[in-house]
């Protein structure tokens, strides 16, 4: 999934920003409790006031990623 993911960081430059959180590192303990981590993979899209828009668990498609994209961006 990672190479996809990088591929929709570069598409999307500028207009989203994608942080990648390392869920065997200690120091994301508190994001994983604030947002219920569940399993890896594990994706989150959030507003810009920081709101889950839509919670993705697995492996998930391009086009699953880019509707939800579009429609956060009013595309």
């Amino acid at each position: 999934m990672a190479p996809m993911v990088h591929g929709l960081e570069a598409k999307y430059a500028g207009k989203l920003d994608f942080y990648f959180i390392d869920a065997d590192d200690p120091n994301t303990e508190q994001f994983r409790r604030t947002f219920g981590f569940f399993v890896q993979p594990e994706f989150y899209l959030l507003d810009g006031q920081g709101n889950v828009v839509k919670k993705w668990f697995g492996n998930v498609s391009q086009d699953a990623f880019e509707q939800e994209f579009a429609s956060l961006l009013g595309e």
